[in-house]
């Protein structure tokens, strides 16, 4: 990972993740991530870069309802740097950010099966709990992370 630098990231930087999310997931994503995330959230979200190349990026936010809130939407890293750690410098970045803001918990959610996603947020010490039946609609179960700052 000593190739991939992370910035803060910009609105500009929404047409890059649409471009690669699909890919990357290996499934159709972009629909979870609107243009509005980077308009109104860039500032507390990352993106990884190796040279030119996007490498992974963080789509988070801190609750506007909940001033101890902050929410991980989305994370996503290139098939070539996974395994790397990049997520997990992600996430960490994220966290040193809530906290340094005042937050003192960060939340997510995935589907049930997404076993890599559970495994990740429960190594990287988040509480895992679910699944939360109909959690985003009829239907639409949901696992809950939730770590404590």
């Amino acid at each position: 990972m000593t190739d991939v630098r992370i910035r803060a990231a910009r609105p500009a930087d929404h047409t890059r993740f649409v471009q690669v999310c699909d890919d990357w997931w290996g499934r159709p994503m972009t629909q979870l991530l609107p243009r509005l995330f980077l308009d109104h959230f860039h500032t507390t979200s990352l993106t990884a870069e190796a040279g030119s190349e996007l490498a992974g990026f963080l789509v988070g936010f801190d609750s506007p309802a909940d001033p101890e809130q902050a929410y991980v939407h989305f994370v996503a890293v290139a098939p070539r740097h996974r395994r790397s750690g990049l997520a997990g410098e992600l996430y960490r970045r994220f966290t040193d950010g809530a906290r340094e803001r005042g937050r003192s918990v960060v939340r997510a959610v995935t589907s049930p099966v997404n076993e890599r996603s559970i495994a990740f947020h429960r190594a990287f010490g988040f509480t895992v709990s679910g699944p939360h039946p109909d959690y985003e609609g009829p239907g639409v179960d949901r696992m809950v992370f939730e770590l404590r700052l």
